[in-house]
Order: structure tokens, then sequence, then C-alpha cells
């Protein structure tokens, strides 16, 4: 192992977040069990936040950043992890809390890691990342909720070209689901088509405000927007459906009412990926093995260098990234 390695460092310059590039040594990593070699991480809106410093993510400066990587066990003092296990580490509080996948190495706890399925490599794994184990887990709770039905009434996907969006829209239609997908990005039609998308609405069109309860449309939906975005979801959904929400890429408001809950039995299902537990996790990874077409998988992100990390993150949150991003931390 080198002696010194590459990492992306948040540190409190003056009162306030900034990020770049340090050389670390692995005694300068936290003391938790298993040390990971890692391959590749991602970049997802709150690493863009992280990075640019638009946000104060990391509440314990200094923090590595990065909230997802995938790697190979290197040394383990837990009986549960041994060297060469390919694993992945998604959430539990990594580029917040604790220090994240932005590095060579990185030592973490052994109820962190979630083993990585045989039929994904490791870059494979972050082009799925927290967004796409995310959108399984949303697809989950909608079945587990009982309201989408294989070819039944249409299932709306908001943010449809983004990381979360791109990965649920490839998993329902594997599932049978019609699929509607939200965009305002006509550009990306084909792309989503390429992934099972059977029609579109403009994301402008779930942006207006409307009625407490408007014509009855999903059966359920996945929303990463939150806002009035997601309201008009609530509000255009059918009797007993459902509306998975895990983000707020538009917003953290939700200026509804309780009519499409009350009145039309519509639930809204909080899916939170950063502390899910592991049979939660286990399940999402397992679906996303067999219901996601490799295919379709390699359309969904791409491949770049660890230095291009800062213009990455301009432009995640400027909405120029279509699919995901992977990002290759062993240069």
């Amino acid at each position: 192992m080198a002696e010194t390695f590459k990492a992306f460092v948040i540190e409190d310059v003056d009162g306030k977040p900034k990020g770049g590039f340090k050389q670390l040594t692995l005694a300068d990593l936290p003391d938790n069990d298993v040390l990971v070699e890692v391959a590749y991480s991602t970049v997802n809106y709150k690493d863009g936040l992280a990075v640019s410093g638009k946000g104060r993510i990391a509440r314990k400066p200094p923090m590595v950043a990065g909230i997802d990587l995938a790697g190979t066990v290197v040394e383990s003092r837990s009986p549960a992890w041994k060297p060469g296990d390919k694993v992945v580490a998604n959430g539990w509080g990594l580029s917040e809390t604790q220090w994240g996948g932005y590095t060579r190495f990185q030592r973490l706890k052994p109820e962190w890691l979630t083993r990585l399925p045989e039929v994904f490599s490791l870059e494979e794994a972050m082009g799925i990342g927290t967004a796409g184990y995310t959108a399984a887990l949303c697809v989950d709770a909608l079945e587990k909720w009982g309201a989408v039905q294989p070819g039944g009434k249409e299932v709306l996907v908001t943010g449809a070209a983004g990381g979360v969006g791109s990965v649920a829209v490839a998993l329902l239609a594997k599932r049978g689901y019609p699929v509607v997908a939200s965009t305002g990005r006509p550009e990306t039609h084909e792309y989503l088509r390429s992934l099972g998308a059977g029609g579109f609405i403009d994301r402008a069109a779930l942006q207006e405000k409307g009625a407490p309860l408007q014509k009855e449309r999903w059966a359920g939906g996945v929303d990463s927007v939150g806002g009035q975005t997601l309201v008009n979801a609530l509000s255009q959904t059918v009797w007993g459906g459902a509306i998975a929400a895990c983000g707020l890429a538009g917003s953290s408001d939700l200026p509804g009412t309780v009519l499409p809950h009350i009145l039309r039995s519509v639930a809204l299902l909080g899916v939170d990926s950063v502390m899910a537990p592991p049979d939660r996790r286990n399940a999402a990874w397992t679906r996303l093995a067999r219901d996601l077409d490799r295919n379709a998988l390699k359309e969904m992100y791409e491949v770049q260098p660890f230095d291009a990390l800062p213009e990455l993150a301009a432009k995640i949150l400027a909405g120029k990234i279509r699919g995901r991003v992977v990002v290759d931390v062993r240069g």
C-alpha cells in the first residue's frame, strides 16, 4: 500500500466549509474495524453541496467527503468481513459525521458495509450508488404498500433523468409498470425511453399550484423533488395509491393539504436511505441484481477522474448531469 494517498477533505476555514485535495496516510484514518481499498465513489446532489461549499454537509470537519464507496476489504478485525470481500457503503453519515468515500483507503464500521452482489463490478456498483439503491428502496416501499400493479394505472417518476429517477424508471419498467417520466429536459426523452419510460410529463406541469384534489391519474410514484411537485403528485394519485418520497432537489417544503390522504387514502411513504437497516439494504441490492438490466445500467452512468470532482459538483448543482457520475478515486 502507498505511504500516502489522495483524498478530498472538507475543512473549516474562517467559519465556512472549504474542500480540497490532500495527501493522507493510513494513520490519519478513523480507528474503525474494516480497512477498505476504495476503487470508485460517485457524485450525488449532497456531494455537490459538500464539495462546492454551498452546503454545510460536513458537521465534524476535517471530513473526507463522499457519501458512497465501492471497494475491496484489505484488513478486518471483524469476523463478518475478510480480505478480498467486495463491498459497498451508502449513507450511514458518510461525509457528514463519518469520513466518506473520496479517498483511496477508508476505515469503516463492519455494520456499514453491504456485500456486493456478484453480478456487479465495483464500477457498476457506483453506477448504481446511493441514488440507485434509494430508487430500489422506493420500489420496495410501493410494492409492499400494494398500490401499484403490473399493467395497471400509470406510475410517476419525478426528476426522471437524474440518478434516482433513472434507476427507478428502469426498475419499475422491468416489473411491468407503465412508467411516466417527469423531466424538464426533452433531450433526455430518448434516454428515458431506452430505460422503459412509456410516457412523459413536463416538470413545469407539476410545479404549478393546483387544486388540493386533482384528476386521479397515478397509481403511485417515486419523487425525488419535493415541494409543489410532490403536492401535485399526491393530489393526482388514485384512491389507495402511494407516493414514495426520497428527495428534495426542488424544495423541502410540502405546501399542500391533508385532503388526498383523508379523502382518497393516498399514502406518503417516506424513504430514508442513510440509516436504513441492513435487511432493507440487502433487499434493495437483491432487487437491483435481479431487475436492473446491466446494458441499461451502462447507459445511466459515466466514469470521470478524481481530479474532475470540483467541476462535477458544480454541474450536478446546476442540473447539468444526466443519470449518474462514477468517480475513479484510484488516480
